[in-house]
């Protein structure tokens, strides 16, 4: 979840403040970017090739042309202001963004705020996720919740009914 008091977008606002005291920010609508912060490439950029879910550190900023410099991976990355909001603090991210990678420690919370995100998979990818070090933060109901809920939201996309005046497939079995 993103909002919230242990959603991503306030936790990622704590962790900068903790970890990164850092002088020269560079504001782009609601977020503050500084030399050295995470941060999360939220949509691929085929021409800069970044990718959905890259992993960078702002290495610089100028703030009167509105440049954000970051490495990611030992490439640098230029972004204008405008590009901005492909970026994300990356301190914290979602279960979901968190697919595919490894970390040697995830800290999860769970609360019940987060009712609808209380499911027993979101649990064990974020568990699984971890390299070393997994740390549960949060109340036994919420816990409780998401190791009995085992039912996945029910994807609403439409997807299916679009494909169907395309499809070679007339009777596809349900």
């Amino acid at each position: 979840m993103h909002k919230g008091v242990a959603g991503t977008i306030h936790l990622n606002r704590l962790l900068q403040t903790a970890l990164n005291p850092s002088a020269g920010v560079l504001t782009h609508g609601s977020q503050k970017f500084k030399i050295g912060d995470k941060v999360m490439h939220l949509k691929n950029n085929y021409p800069k090739e970044v990718f959905n879910g890259d992993i960078g550190i702002i290495s610089g900023l100028d703030k009167a042309d509105g440049i954000l410099r970051v490495d990611f991976y030992g490439r640098e990355v230029e972004y204008t202001l405008e590009e901005m909001e492909e970026l994300a603090l990356g301190y914290t991210i979602s279960v979901h963004k968190s697919q595919g990678s490894e970390y040697p420690a995830v800290v999860m919370p769970l609360l019940t705020q987060h009712y609808i995100m209380l499911q027993r998979n979101l649990l064990y990818t974020a568990i699984t996720r971890a390299q070393k070090y997994v740390v549960l933060i949060g109340t036994k109901k919420a816990l409780s919740i998401a190791l009995k809920n085992n039912t996945p939201l029910q994807r609403c996309s439409g997807l299916a009914q679009r494909l169907r005046p395309v499809s070679p497939i007339r009777n596809p079995a349900s």
